[in-house]
């Protein structure tokens, strides 16, 4: 065989014995990228404040400041909300330790828990509003590659993962997500009740940055069996900020005093 080649077989050979180097990387890697892309890795605090709207209408709202910080060891978020508005749930709180959710009123001092399913407002569920890290409650396996329109009507190219709970703290059975295969930026989630059944659908959207990262700043929810049942979150005021350890323990709650 000539030494040209024998050069490029050996070139050929070189060439796809390196190519798993490059080649897409696993479900849960593309899952965790996403997480990083909604959560920052320091403690933080933002403003959420949900609308429900009913045929076009609004009908409801509701503010919540949120403190959350991740668990060292678990690497799942901890969060506090606080209610802000309406004026009759102000200074209300929740409190989501990456295991139990507990909610308290100081007009009556009492703690009760929560499960992540209930609704707090219109298809916002109290999972929805607490920060989460789906790489740790799911496992993610991969569905291919597609095209689907984003919050904002403009098409993105997209890993498709199906997410199976692997915690019985995860407030959905199972979930499907899209994630812009260009920037891990999470696009669009369906999320499923144990019978198969579809809950609802969210649409992540209008990027900002926000904390160093570009972020989706406004979640839009819609109802799995009525599409004109529709809950927006939009997140605002982004700070890096402490978030003390009292914070988090709910013998605290009582005397927490909003700063």
């Amino acid at each position: 065989m000539q030494a040209p080649a024998l050069r490029s077989i050996l070139l050929l050979c070189a060439a796809l014995w390196l190519a798993p180097a490059h080649a897409t990387p696993s479900a849960q890697d593309i899952l965790a990228a996403s997480d990083a892309v909604r959560n920052p890795d320091f403690p933080f605090g933002l403003t959420n404040t949900l609308i429900e709207y009913r045929n076009g209408k609004q009908t409801d709202t509701s503010t919540l400041a949120i403190y959350s910080r991740a668990d060292k060891n678990s690497g799942q978020f901890r969060s506090l909300i606080r209610y802000l508005q309406p004026a009759r749930d102000a200074n209300k709180l929740m409190l989501y330790n990456g295991k139990d959710l507990w909610f308290y009123d100081p007009s009556n001092k009492a703690s009760i828990r929560l499960s992540p399913q209930q609704r707090l407002l219109g298809q916002a569920s109290n999972g929805d509003v607490v920060t989460v890290n789906l790489a740790k409650d799911y496992q993610a396996t991969q569905a291919g590659e597609e095209d689907v329109q984003d919050g904002e009507r403009k098409l993105r190219h997209c890993y498709k993962l199906t997410l199976a709970a692997i915690t019985p703290d995860a407030a959905y059975h199972h979930i499907e997500i899209w994630i812009d295969t260009s920037d891990n930026h999470p696009v669009k989630a369906r999320h499923y009740a144990e019978s198969g059944a579809l809950l609802k659908t969210a649409y992540f959207r209008r990027y900002q940055k926000q904390l160093g990262q570009d972020r989706p700043t406004e979640t839009v929810i819609i109802d799995g069996l009525d599409p004109n049942w529709v809950t927006v979150m939009r997140f605002t005021d982004w700070v890096k900020r402490e978030v003390p350890e009292a914070w988090l323990q709910r013998d605290y709650l009582p005397r927490f005093k909003p700063e």
